[in-house]
């Protein structure tokens, strides 16, 4: 079984990733887990005139790897097979469209993330990947 879990660094985000473990600890056959971390670079696209593309994709991915590694240590301490994915762009579909390109069978996300104030400006990330993920998914409190 192929699981995708998206993180953002956040307790929720945690929780989904140990969920993810312990759903691969009681799996009978071979299955792994792929991180996916998105950021919504839209915001910074007017600084990319400023400081260059590449210094805000390095920034991103900076700020990827540090939210990506606490869910890494905490797969690599439950021995679970994973890696990596980081990703720009609109966050619930850059996480649909991962998992359809990498031909997932589960999605697992954390029910809450970065902030309430952002799910009001924005809408619920965890909701639109709900509405248009074609695997199932499922969400972690």
């Amino acid at each position: 079984m192929k699981i995708l879990v998206a993180t953002d660094g956040s307790k929720h985000a945690l929780r989904a990733v140990k969920y993810a473990a312990e759903l691969i600890g009681h799996l009978r056959q071979a299955s792994s887990v792929t991180l996916v971390s998105v950021h919504d670079d839209t915001g910074l696209r007017h600084a990319k005139a400023f400081v260059g593309s590449q210094e805000v994709a390095d920034y991103l991915r900076e700020l990827s790897d540090k939210e990506l590694k606490p869910a890494r240590k905490l797969l690599d301490l439950g021995g679970v097979k994973h890696d990596a994915e980081i990703r720009t762009g609109h966050v619930a579909q850059e996480i649909v469209d991962c998992a359809n390109t990498g031909k997932f069978d589960l999605i697992v996300l954390g029910a809450k993330g970065r902030g309430a104030f952002a799910d009001l400006l924005m809408g619920s990330v965890a909701q639109r990947v709900l509405a248009t993920a074609r695997q199932p998914v499922v969400l972690v409190k």
